[in-house]
């Protein structure tokens, strides 16, 4: 009887925690759940701010397909953030499993050079990369957009982070049996480290996807658009078809969130360092 006395009490004590957990939870859906109705209503009836589904939502669709290629830019986005999350995982990783699981003198030195990149803001980068990128000839391509951003000092250290649980026996028991280097990163390190892969991919897909400053100076073809720029267009008119606009963000938001749930498991244990 006395546990279930003190099981009760915790449990009342909690009721405030639970109750502010759901407001909080409330008002971060809200968004997702005001763009999923006003991208069903009219422009009048999103102006006037109706909160519930509407019949406007083929209307809205065709509108869209009719105002900008849609398709297009979709394919546009996801190739360039696939070809940059591929290339991004696989430099980090070898930078981060580098960084922490060989010693040298000078690593140090070089991963606090490395980690005062981030201090530079990337508006300051911005003109140099633009310059590099036209001489080169890389502009409106896949490489012009995902090359400044495939090695990323955050992505870096958190590879280097979550190396720090890598069981060094394996290395050492694989060089034993005569396993090369190369071998050891891709036959041991990258099975092991399957979560923060897992949560590096999200991160830098989401980042990808979402990108539009760098985008817009490097992409400047209309065939060559992704989805941020496509939607930034379609505000930039004199009269905004909100019902148009926010089934563009609709679909825009589609595959980030399909992603996400997809790996939210992998994404948690790869943010707290798990090492599988």
């Amino acid at each position: 009887m006395t546990e279930k006395r003190n099981h009760s009490a915790i449990q009342r004590r909690l009721i405030p925690s639970y109750i502010f957990l759901i407001i909080c939870a409330l008002i971060s859906v809200f968004p997702l759940f005001w763009m999923l109705t006003a991208a069903t209503n009219t422009t009048l009836e999103v102006a006037q701010g109706k909160l519930w589904f509407g019949t406007n939502a083929i209307t809205n669709f065709k509108n869209l397909l009719a105002s900008a290629d849609l398709w297009r830019s979709m394919w546009n986005s996801f190739f360039y953030a696939a070809v940059q999350t591929v290339l991004c995982l696989l430099i980090c990783s070898l930078a981060g499993f580098g960084f922490e699981l060989y010693h040298t003198k000078g690593k140090d030195i070089l991963f606090g050079i490395l980690l005062l990149a981030m201090m530079i803001p990337g508006v300051a980068t911005m003109i140099p990369l633009f310059t590099m990128m036209s001489r080169m000839k890389l502009l409106n391509t896949a490489w012009g957009f995902a090359l400044p951003a495939i090695a990323t000092p955050f992505m870096i250290m958190m590879f280097r982070q979550n190396s720090r649980n890598f069981p060094v026996e394996i290395m050492n028991a694989a060089r034993i049996d005569g396993l090369s280097e190369t071998g050891i990163f891709f036959k041991i390190y990258m099975p092991v480290m399957k979560s923060t892969y897992a949560a590096a991919a999200v991160i830098t897909f989401m980042n990808s996807w979402n990108a539009y400053l760098w985008p817009r100076v490097v992409l400047n073809k209309s065939n060559a658009q992704t989805m941020p720029i496509l939607i930034a267009n379609l505000a930039n008119g004199y009269t905004i078809d909100y019902g148009m606009l926010m089934m563009a963000v609709l679909f825009c938001s589609l595959p980030t969130i399909i992603i996400f749930f997809i790996l939210q498991k992998q994404f948690a244990e790869g943010i707290t360092g798990a090492v599988k």
